[in-house]
């Protein structure tokens, strides 16, 4: 009773007063510290370490919840220490056991082990195969998720409800819409599934990530009972295939069908509004927000500083982050970016100075940014300070820290510099290029610029296109702008109003009017 209240304390108290031999008081023990949560891994190590020193026997509820206690906390030497310890008790051929050390072995990214403990299950049920699925989407093992479910299938063991909600979302990140309505079909026989809303909710997701938004309305629409998660998906899926306006106006349907919004449906429109420049709309979510006691939520908190940074109120954002009663890395990289956004560069760098104070250590989003704002404002010194944090916690690979690096120093003018980290990238992709391009275009080396782009080992994209036209441009080099420009067909980039502009100015400034003006007509059917 005290675990299920989550006073273990409580509960501690009360097994100290019992007798230690029965195995019943120490699994309930353990129990309420596996369920409570709070990261108590080390409570339940010690409980266990205690059992095995008094010569407590235990049994299978004992090491089922200390194996999910290991999944949990993620510590795989424990973990096989405990499998060793079943083996040699004759319990590892136990179904339960095996099962949680299948969910425990992929929690700890062994999936090789997971599925070796899954071949040695003589009768497989569809528990075993879930948690062999869920493993697999958990290690984002999608490709391994689709042909597991066939097998299962194979093998006759019917897929329920919790398998649909592993399978559907992967199918939908896969965006494999053929096989999602396969699913979708199963599901509309059973019955029973078609009326489940977390399947229902799933479906919707599916074919919003597929692009098949009419399927996903379909879906949405027949389900008898609409919940908070369906209008969430269904929000998210207007979001992400372009249809701002609906996603705005579903927060205000839901209402009306006297479903509340909650914390996620709030994080996922917040981005719309952000994206329609909705400052109206965006205040009466913080309204609604403040209202229903979502705040202080640091995911909706950071949600709403990028709002009012993208309606340019900096005010505002400012104001939402000082009133924050804990920080994380997203909140402190959505200040920087607030600042950024709207030009105020030092104000940028006051919150970097801050955080690098704090206790909250960069990730490689906030490195990328400190770097963009050191290279406009040229502070030499602090961008090789964050170029050392850089080397000590290996960014260099992460291929957009590496561009705003290069960009950095071709801005400082360092040419040599942003050579020698090109060089040291071990993958170059088409930010890199694009990166040193630009650095050579900062630095007048307008032919050098040239010369790498036609270097290139990697497919161009529209912004090394932006980049190369425009160092044409400054430049001066009309044949070599037009030979550029038409390359763009052979990578599939259709040209864009900012790289007409570019070529229509150029062609302007070098007297030749009568191809400007075609470039102009060609950018208004755009």
């Amino acid at each position: 009773m005290y675990t299920s209240c989550g006073s273990l304390e409580d509960a501690q108290k009360l097994f100290d007063g019992l007798p230690c031999e029965s195995v019943y008081p120490w699994n309930a023990l353990l129990r309420g510290t596996v369920v409570s949560g709070k990261r108590r891994y080390t409570d339940v190590l010690k409980t266990y370490a205690e059992m095995r020193a008094l010569g407590v026997e235990l049994n299978v509820y004992s090491f089922s919840n200390v194996i999910k206690s290991f999944a949990g906390a993620s510590a795989f030497s424990q973990g096989l220490k405990t499998h060793a310890v079943l083996i040699k008790n004759g319990l590892a051929d136990n179904y339960i056991l095996r099962t949680g050390l299948i969910d425990m072995y992929f929690k700890c990214g062994k999936v090789r082990l997971a599925c070796r403990v899954f071949e040695e299950i003589p009768e497989r049920d569809v528990v075993a195969w879930g948690a062999m699925l869920a493993g697999f989407a958990h290690n984002r093992l999608r490709r391994e998720v689709l042909e597991y479910v066939r097998w299962m299938v194979e093998e006759g063991v019917r897929p329920n409800s919790v398998v649909m909600t592993i399978v559907i979302p992967v199918i939908g990140e896969v965006c494999a819409r053929r096989v999602g309505q396969e699913f979708h079909a199963y599901v509309v026989k059973t019955k029973s599934y078609s009326k489940q809303v977390p399947v229902q909710s799933a479906l919707i997701d599916m074919y919003c990530k597929c692009g098949d938004m009419s399927s996903a309305r379909r879906v949405f629409y027949g389900s008898m009972e609409r919940n908070v998660v369906c209008w969430t998906a269904l929000m998210a899926g207007y979001a992400s295939n372009g249809k701002l306006e609906q996603a705005l106006r579903s927060t205000i349907w839901m209402q009306q069908e006297g479903c509340r919004p909650d914390v996620v449906t709030l994080a996922t429109v917040l981005p719309v509004c952000a994206q329609l420049r909705a400052l109206k709309q965006g205040k009466q979510i913080h309204a609604y927000a403040l209202k229903h006691w979502f705040l202080p939520n640091v995911s909706i908190t950071s949600s709403l500083m990028m709002m009012y940074s993208k309606c340019g109120v900096v005010e505002y954002s400012r104001r939402s982050f000082d009133n924050m009663e804990q920080r994380n890395v997203i909140s402190w990289t959505a200040m920087i970016d607030s600042y950024i956004e709207n030009g105020y560069l030092c104000e940028a760098l006051g919150v970097i100075r801050s955080m690098q104070l704090s206790k909250h250590r960069p990730d490689s989003v906030t490195i990328a940014r400190m770097l963009s704002v050191c290279g406009e404002l040229k502070l030499v010194k602090l961008g090789k300070e964050i170029h050392g944090q850089m080397l000590k916690r290996d960014f260099t690979s992460v291929h957009f820290v590496s561009a705003e690096l290069i960009n950095m120093y071709g801005l400082f003018g360092d040419i040599d510099k942003a050579n020698l980290v090109f060089n040291a990238v071990p993958v170059k992709g088409s930010m890199t290029w694009t990166a040193l391009i630009r650095a050579y275009g900062y630095n007048e080396l307008y032919q050098d610029a040239i010369n790498l782009f036609d270097q290139m080992r990697s497919s161009p994209t529209n912004f090394t296109f932006e980049a190369i036209l425009s160092i044409c441009d400054r430049a001066g080099l009309v044949d070599d702008a037009c030979r550029i420009f038409n390359l763009m067909p052979r990578y599939k980039i259709e040209a864009s109003k900012e790289h007409f502009a570019i070529m229509v100015r150029l062609l302007t400034h070098n007297g030749q009017l009568e191809k400007a003006q075609r470039f102009e007509q060609m950018s208004s059917f755009l």
